[in-house]
């Protein structure tokens, strides 16, 4: 067994959460995929870490950059009540509770499943359900800057920054990794007991919140303010034609003058 793998145990270990399967990497397609695979074996705890992925992926199979030096894991998560999209807020809710980034200001989600802060994206969530009650959870986060090259290559098409960027320092992967786990596992917790006033402990980090905003849907892209969700986890935009409740979309931050938005 490595030495990462070693300490990764013992942190989940005296956490008592160390799963039954517990796998890191340094290259692969996808950890969402691994973990898919391994649960089919019957494996009722699974995570698997990479520090390279080939084929990436966040919502609606959009490409997830993944250079390495960065995090991007996966594991399996059961549920006690059906899965529904409050399971994403509650999983960036309890990540931004990760005692590592507790003193870095201005950290933020953006509705529904990315983790964001004034200077961009630093990390982002995609939840895949395996059936009722049982999902793959991904989580991808930038450690350190995009270079130039990497932005342009893999044609990144809004801000983003990183953790180191936030300020945080040192940074100690494996000790992440352990504090998103136990992060996940808690997001869960809350969300068995009802997500109890998910909305008002969301809309304090909400991204954009009051701001004009666009709302990208398959149909259509909504335009007006985004006035945080409601319990449910819905997204509350007042347009033109009154208040719109959305359960489904991407939200940018949209600027009248250059057309553009983040």
């Amino acid at each position: 067994m490595d030495v990462d793998s070693q300490q990764l145990r013992q942190l989940l270990s005296q956490a008592a959460l160390l799963p039954e399967v517990l796998i890191l990497k340094n290259t692969t397609t996808s950890t969402n995929l691994d973990v898919r695979e391994i649960a089919q074996t019957g494996a009722n705890s699974i995570l698997v870490s990479s520090e390279i992925q080939s084929q990436g992926r966040g919502q609606q199979q959009r490409a997830w950059a993944s250079p390495q030096g960065n995090i991007y894991m996966s594991c399996l998560l059961q549920t006690q009540r059906p899965l529904d999209g409050r399971l994403a807020l509650e999983i960036a809710l309890n990540i931004l509770q990760m005692p590592s980034l507790q003193g870095l200001e201005q950290l933020q989600v953006k509705w529904p499943n990315d983790l964001y802060s004034t200077q961009g994206k630093w990390g982002g969530i995609l939840v895949e359900p395996l059936d009722a009650q049982r999902a793959v959870i991904g989580v991808g986060i930038n450690l350190h800057a995009f270079s130039p090259e990497q932005l342009r290559d893999q044609s990144i098409d809004q801000q983003v920054s990183s953790l180191s960027q936030l300020g945080l320092n040192p940074l100690n992967r494996i000790v992440l990794l352990s504090e998103l786990y136990q992060a996940i596992q808690q997001a869960g917790h809350w969300f068995n007991h009802g997500s109890t006033h998910l909305a008002q402990r969301f809309n304090h980090y909400a991204a954009f919140i009051h701001q004009p905003v666009s709302l990208e849907q398959s149909q259509q892209t909504l335009y007006g303010t985004f006035h945080g969700i409601n319990d449910d986890g819905c997204l509350n935009i007042e347009t033109a034609n009154g208040m719109q409740a959305c359960y489904h979309g991407r939200l940018r931050l949209y600027n009248h003058n250059m057309d553009d938005s983040q």
